[in-house]
């Protein structure tokens, strides 16, 4: 056949006669299915098609001609009205008998491949310049979903072709330097996957926000994969380590549960192709996924990654859709595109660009909170808001405005051009007003429910993106700083420089730093942000008196109802997982939760078993309450969460550190407890660390270093405890000085004591990044590294430059 080539025909060069995203298709299949890569099959309608349906027509000096009366192409109305003048053009133009028949012929005989009379097909258009390495067009043109039959396939054929000329690619191609006549549109007709039946969605070959190379990022909902990319749903996100992956290990660092509270199912007849029906409730609070499922789509991400980074000779991270088919359960493949954000970047990423919020302003932010939802580009901006209802009413926006709707799709582009941020009701991270947000290069919070009610038209507002994956609205103009450093200027320093670590959802960005590793990864962090309930309260449930407390209980842990203690060991893993894998193979030490009493009470359920303190600060914390009966069962999920991270994961970078270790006995104890829960030193590598900042531990160093695998000192504690300040009281704050001689000297005989020993020891603390002087004395005193906060890490170094 003259306009119609199979999928099993077609490779990644030729991409000129059937697009981008048919050619990838085509590659999958005749390249990739013998190994276990399953791709529906279809045909493509070439390019030559277009240009045969063109001159028939003879449309091409009508097309031009309309394109041509665009002057602007940011005058929206103008480009609104050229746009439907030309798309009505194509779309009522006649279709030649012989291609007519070509594609009848084509789609008959894809019918009898899969043994139905007249198949679902989804009918995808897949321009010649688009889905390149450096231009996606991701979302162009237009796709029609469960088309069946001749007629029907057909008049979406026509679409197809139309949808070259939609408002938002035209605007793209004039902007991204194309030819309006030198791009075509093939058009991909391809066997529908029931996922109606059971869930699609999107999986990256990389951390769609930091950049990050070693995971694949998988988002799913129920239903056709349309409610993702569209926006409509909120998705269950997981992502998964390569590196581990490929050893074999199960390695799901991160799985968060979307709210999924519909899908998009089949209708009925061709007028109603795609409905939408809501999902049950026990189907929202359960993963649309299995962990296997997940496993082996990750597994085949990673090989078609690979493959095309071969076929291309240079890296090539991939943007993939897939979809579960309901009917046999198995996994599919529909199509594959470049990512083009990350994916054209100088891979040695030699530039950091950090935003924050300007100390100043750090205590107000809770105060002015308005709206919370997901984080998409790690910057901050501010604007004007522009609550938009719908695309009739983008001409509204102005430059600098930020966005505020519901959720955006393709017809929405040109305003967002023009937006300094982009907030959505509804969404996930791969959704369209994501994916468009990462390629201008401006912030988005998507998922920000009620933000249309919240937010009023001309209230300045601020976009806060810098803080991990959740995202922050601001009342008014929050001022921020920028700080942007070329790594192959930042020099070594004088000792092994490490960063600390709380908040995992930073940590593939902070990845980026010029660190050996991980000296100190808080775990309160994720108790209190990611768990946020007592441990002792879903261990014994029954002895929390508050019923309102039990209820916000039982709802956090509604997928673990059978096992809440499960719940405390998954997401801890999770957090400690996502630290170590981001820093793979680097050393990552992770400190077991040196929560106090105080603290401990503020999470859900923790009054019903934390005692009342005068002095929480040299209370019932650290190592004696890990072998203590009022918390050793709690201490056993802790232990359980490094054991999953470790030999579930395989982080074996990843070292586990004791806090507040008082005493030889208690070291001995704690030790004997980590063992008796499946933690043995030496064991597989593991290596423990004890946190060296009570004087007893200076003075007893050596008697300690028969116990332990190195030394951490915490400044903090030990400046305390050598001075006889309580670093919580105000009154006090002026005492408090890690520069005291006799801290000083302490710091010098816990180093010369571990050097004796050869016993490895560092410092975690802001001293050395505070005061220039005290780094000079711990390196002279001959430390071995300094961990230091995120943002002190860069200026540090740079001081040896």
């Amino acid at each position: 056949m003259k306009f119609i080539k199979r999928f099993d025909e077609i490779r990644l060069g030729d991409t000129s006669l059937v697009g981008g995203k048919n050619a990838a298709i085509g590659q999958m299949i005749g390249e990739l299915s013998q190994m276990g890569v399953r791709v529906p099959g279809g045909f493509a309608v070439t390019s030559e098609a277009y240009w045969h349906y063109l001159k028939h027509n003879d449309l091409t000096a009508q097309l031009k001609k309309g394109i041509n009366a665009l002057r602007d192409p940011h005058d929206i109305e103008a480009l609104q009205q050229v746009g439907a003048h030309v798309r009505k053009m194509i779309a009522e133009a006649t279709l030649p008998d012989d291609l007519a028949q070509e594609i009848g012929k084509a789609y008959e005989e894809l019918s009898k491949r899969y043994e139905q009379a007249d198949c679902d097909v989804a009918v995808r258009s897949s321009a010649t310049a688009e889905d390149l390495p450096t231009a996606s067009f991701a979302g162009q043109q237009e796709t029609f979903l469960n088309v069946r039959g001749v007629d029907h396939l057909l008049t979406s054929y026509k679409k197809c072709l139309a949808s070259l000329f939609t408002d938002r690619a035209i605007i793209y191609r004039i902007e991204q330097g194309f030819d309006h006549f030198q791009v075509a549109a093939s058009v991909g007709v391809q066997k529908m996957v029931r996922t109606d039946l059971a869930c699609a969605g999107v999986a990256f070959s990389i951390d769609t926000e930091s950049g990050f190379k070693d995971v694949v990022t998988i988002d799913s909902s129920y239903g056709l994969g349309e409610s993702i990319v569209q926006g409509i749903v909120n998705p269950d996100e997981f992502s998964v380590h390569k590196p581990t992956l490929e050893l074999g290990y199960d390695s799901v660092i991160r799985k968060r549960c979307g709210s999924k509270d519909v899908k998009a199912v089949y209708g009925k007849n061709s007028d109603e192709p795609v409905v939408y029906e809501p999902v049950a409730t026990d189907e929202r609070l359960a993963f649309s996924l299995a962990d296997e499922e997940i496993l082996d789509l990750a597994r085949t991400v990673v090989m078609i990654e690979r493959h095309f980074s071969d076929e291309r000779k240079r890296w090539m991270p991939l943007d993939i859709e897939w979809g579960k088919d309901g009917v046999d359960g198995k996994l599919y493949i529909l199509q594959a595109r470049p990512e083009t954000v990350h994916g054209i970047k100088d891979e040695e990423r030699l530039t950091i660009s950090t935003y924050r919020v300007s100390p100043e302003e750090q205590e107000s932010l809770e105060s002015r909170t308005l709206l919370v939802g997901q984080s998409v580009g790690q910057q901050i901006s501010h604007g004007i808001a522009r609550v938009i209802e719908d695309a009739s009413q983008i001409d509204r926006v102005q430059r600098g405005d930020i966005i505020v709707t519901g959720m955006t799709d393709p017809d929405w582009v040109p305003a967002m051009k023009r937006a300094a941020a982009i907030v959505t009701e509804r969404g996930g991270r791969t959704c369209h007003a994501a994916i468009v947000s990462r390629e201008l290069g401006i912030p988005a919070i998507v998922g920000a429910e009620g933000a249309m009610y919240t937010l009023s038209n001309d209230q300045a507002i601020t976009v806060d993106c810098s803080r991990g994956t959740a995202g922050f609205v601001y009342e008014g103009t929050v001022p921020f700083e920028v700080d942007e450093v070329a790594l192959d200027k930042v020099p070594a320093g004088p000792v092994s420089v490490m960063v600390n670590i709380a908040n995992p959802d930073r940590a593939f960005s902070l990845s980026f730093l010029p660190v050996a590793g991980v000296g100190l990864a808080r775990t309160e962090f994720v108790v209190a942000n990611e768990i946020g309930i007592h441990p002792m309260a879903l261990l014994h449930p029954e002895k929390v008196e508050d019923c309102r407390v039990r209820e916000q209980i039982d709802w956090l842990t509604a997928r673990y109802r059978h096992d809440k203690p499960q719940f405390f060991v998954d997401r801890l893993a999770q957090g400690i997982g996502t630290i170590a894998a981001a820093f793979y193979p680097r050393p990552v030490i992770a400190r077991l939760c040196d929560f106090k009493t105080n603290e401990y009470r503020g999470l859900l359920g923790g009054t019903a078993f934390e005692p009342v303190e005068q002095n929480p600060m040299i209370g019932f914390r650290g190592a004696a309450r890990y072998t203590h009966p009022l918390y050793r069962e709690a201490f056993a999920l802790e232990c359980s969460a490094m054991k999953q991270a470790r030999e579930k994961m395989g982080m074996k970078n990843l070292k586990i550190m004791v806090p507040f270790v008082r005493t030889i006995g208690e070291a001995e104890a704690v030790v004997r407890e980590m063992a008796d829960n499946g933690l043995v030193r030496g064991e597989d590598g593991l290596e423990i660390y004890m946190m060296c900042e009570i004087p007893s531990n200076v003075i007893l160093s050596k008697q300690f270093s028969t116990l332990f695998d190195g030394f951490s000192i915490g400044s903090n504690d030990l400046t305390q405890l050598v001075l006889g300040v309580d670093r919580d009281s105000e009154l006090l704050a002026g005492l408090f000085d890690e520069r005291d001689p006799a801290v000083k000297e302490m710091l010098k005989l816990a180093i010369e004591n571990a050097r004796a020993t050869r016993t490895p020891i560092g410092l975690c603390g802001q001293a050395p990044s505070d005061y220039p002087e005290m780094a000079e004395f711990l390196v002279e005193c001959g430390i071995d590294s300094m961990s230091l906060n995120p943002d002190s890490v860069v200026p540090f170094l740079m001081r040896y430059a």
